[in-house]
């Protein structure tokens, strides 16, 4: 029997999934959304947030605050709920709208840009209005998930250390770039692991991550307008760049089979089974980083009349065991 007092105390993080029977190639899927955040985010948010009490950066009258584009706010919100502060979460309009009620729900502010900025988008913008809160407001602490080392740290102590010990043969690793404190802690830990692992970073199409040209992206989590400080590109042996419309056939793909998760994960799916049949991948030990599980996504990814404006009739008509779910 499990017992907690603290919300942040239980997190299921040996869970994988084998996606053979529902892909072809056989990939570990590290599940990482069974905790009260419901996302992987809640590493870092923990993490960051006791290395700002450690440091003396919060006090009773501080106010945090970051920008996010969902699950980080949530975890924060229930950080910060769990400790007594206040929380402020900057978002834009492609945040969804499960999200944004969970943060209200859990006692923190939602603040929410409409426009983007000219230079950054809506990232620019949501960054641009936390300074201004925090050059006018010394309440306010912003834990800047897009610098703070805290963010990779949490990955290298604990994410990396996970897949080592169920899969001490790992070839390559697949995981997903938003902030890249996922990818940096797992690259940096399997950078002095004893056996090579080759790490596959895998981004959104419209990403300026890795240097890619801006455009229109409109499912959250993985993807950014401003290049993150965190990234060390030398830890990262090759990038993969999946278009939204993979993403959304590798979601419902596996919510055939009963699996829902979210974006961040069918992006990171997508890339991986692009990556393998090209790399033999019948042969090698893989796993990949599910961030999160998909209820958030209902009213977007799942959501029939959402997907038809925004990626016409048939994104859904190019994966056969999908279509044959839908209408002739």
């Amino acid at each position: 029997m499990t017992v907690i007092s603290d919300p942040t105390d239980f997190n299921e993080e040996e869970l994988y999934v084998d996606l053979e029977s529902i892909f072809g190639h056989s990939l570990f899927l590290k599940c990482e959304g069974f905790n009260f955040a419901g996302s992987i985010k809640l590493k870092a948010a923990t993490e960051m947030v006791e290395a700002a009490e450690w440091q003396g950066l919060l006090t009773r009258d501080s106010i945090l605050v970051e920008s996010s584009s969902g699950n980080l706010g949530v975890a924060l919100s229930m950080v910060a709920a769990s400790k007594g502060y206040r929380f402020l979460c900057v978002t834009d309009s492609r945040c969804n709208l499960a999200s944004r009620r969970l943060m209200e729900a859990l006692g923190s502010r939602v603040h929410i840009i409409a426009e983007p900025a000219a230079d950054g988008g809506f990232l620019g913008a949501r960054l641009a209005l936390v300074r201004e809160l925090c050059a006018t407001d010394e309440r306010y602490v912003w834990l800047n998930q897009y610098a703070n080392p805290g963010n990779w740290k949490a990955h290298y102590r604990t994410t990396a250390p996970e897949i080592a010990r169920q899969f001490p043969k790992l070839d390559v690793l697949f995981v997903g770039a938003g902030t890249t404190g996922t990818l940096m802690g797992c690259a940096r830990f399997f950078r002095e692991w004893p056996r090579p692992v080759h790490i596959v970073a895998v981004d959104s199409a419209g990403s300026v991550t890795f240097g890619g040209a801006p455009r229109r992206r409109m499912i959250p989590g993985l993807g950014t307008s401003v290049r993150p400080a965190l990234l060390d590109e030398s830890y990262v042996d090759e990038v993969i760049l999946v278009e939204e419309a993979d993403t959304i056939r590798s979601c419902h793909r596996l919510a055939r089979r009963g699996f829902l998760f979210g974006g961040s994960t069918g992006t990171v799916v997508s890339g991986a089974m692009r990556w393998l049949p090209e790399h033999d991948g019948h042969d090698l030990t893989a796993v990949a980083i599910a961030p999160d599980l998909g209820e958030r996504y209902l009213d977007t990814i799942y959501q029939t009349n959402w997907l038809q404006d925004l990626y016409g009739d048939d994104v859904l008509a190019h994966d056969d065991l999908i279509a044959g779910f839908l209408p002739d």
